[in-house]
């Protein structure tokens, strides 16, 4: 299966390259970047991640972009969909989710990206549903899904399960936004 590419106005969501990777390791070994995270992936974990979400496109259709700027060609992280199928009260689910370089931050290209994932989602793959999930501490996350149309519940609050309970990085809140509300934001 080809990996569509998504452009916006500034970025281009692109198939995964070679290339790619020692950016995109330097980003993970960011502790700015890597601040709500159990730990910093050095270049082979990096690697790694990199392959698990080449082949997560093959298949399943969707995955996390590489993510760069159209003016430059420089890459600058990834952007995408996720499925979910941990013990948790509202998976298997769809996540959408974003990592990208410290020095992008403040620039609107987490929104900008994951408005063309969305859309991807909801036009292309037709899901019905589609959720985001960050720490409570992260702040800058919750303040992108919140500007996506996004709405979480505090009642959905949960633990994640691959974190020690106790763990200031265990406590997520969970944001959802259905096709429908979708629809309606990308109308106004």
């Amino acid at each position: 299966m080809s990996i569509p590419t998504l452009k916006t106005e500034r970025l281009i969501l692109r198939p995964w390259e070679e290339r790619d990777l020692k950016p995109f390791s330097h980003i993970n070994c960011d502790p700015q970047v890597m601040e709500f995270y159990p730990h910093l992936l050095n270049y082979d974990e990096s690697a790694a991640l990199m392959h698990k979400m080449i082949a997560d496109f093959s298949l399943r259709g969707y995955g996390f972009w590489a993510v760069e700027k159209q003016i430059s060609s420089t890459f600058i992280g990834y952007i995408g969909l996720n499925y979910w199928d941990l013990q948790m009260p509202f998976s298997p689910c769809i996540d959408i989710g974003w990592r990208l370089s410290s020095k992008e931050w403040g620039h609107g290209y987490a929104i900008e990206g994951a408005t063309a994932a969305l859309d991807f989602g909801f036009q292309i793959i037709q899901l019905e549903e589609i959720v985001a999930m960050a720490t409570s501490g992260n702040i800058r996350s919750h303040r992108v899904m919140q500007k996506l149309g996004m709405k979480s519940d505090p009642q959905e609050n949960f633990e994640h399960p691959k974190v020690p309970k106790g763990d200031p990085l265990s406590l997520r809140l969970l944001y959802r936004l259905s096709k429908q509300e979708w629809t309606l934001l990308r109308q106004c």
